[in-house]
């Protein structure tokens, strides 16, 4: 299988603007922080602007996400093993394997693995955003390797938008 990006014509007439996309565990890109693991899976510009996917592996104690919005993509979340505390607007729920949620454009949230577990979890873009230099980013500012700056100067390139939550920072118990 390939991931040339050509036009596909399907038997039904339907044409799309990517090949299949085939990413082998084995060879799919990692990058890391202290915390967590993200495998980069499928970004935008390899499906057409229509899906970005990444497995992201939580250790216990993980503090995942602060809380943000994006305002053109929908985010969305699929437990594998573990569970995951999620922030949805001002409510926090727990998802355990086998949960399902996605997020609507323009609603703030924030995730964290739950206290006491890890979380190995997929997580979706649609349509696509182009995260996959956002992870890499992310992860050089967690190593200490980049400049937290560059996270904010970016937030309209990689629709990251950070919001303050006080539920959330009660949640992981910080203070203002």
């Amino acid at each position: 299988m390939t991931t040339e990006k050509k036009k596909n014509e399907k038997k039904n007439g339907t044409v799309t603007d990517f090949a299949p996309v085939l990413t082998r565990g084995a060879e799919a890109e990692t990058t890391r922080d202290p915390s967590s693991v993200m495998t980069l899976l499928a970004d935008s510009g390899d499906t057409g602007g229509r899906l970005t996917a990444y497995r992201s592996t939580f250790a216990e104690g993980a503090v995942g996400a602060p809380a943000h919005l994006h305002t053109a993509a929908a985010e969305s979340f699929f437990v594998l093993d573990g569970a995951l505390r999620v922030l949805v607007g001002e409510e926090i729920t727990v998802l355990k394997a086998g949960d399902f949620l996605v997020i609507p454009p323009g609603t703030p949230h924030a995730f964290a693995a739950a206290p006491g577990a890890t979380a190995d979890v997929l997580c979706f873009f649609t349509p696509g955003a182009d995260r996959f230099d956002y992870l890499r980013l992310l992860g050089g500012v967690m190593r200490g390797e980049r400049d937290p700056q560059e996270i904010r100067d970016s937030s309209e390139r990689f629709d990251n938008h950070y919001v303050d939550s006080p539920v959330w920072k009660a949640a992981l118990g910080e203070r203002d």
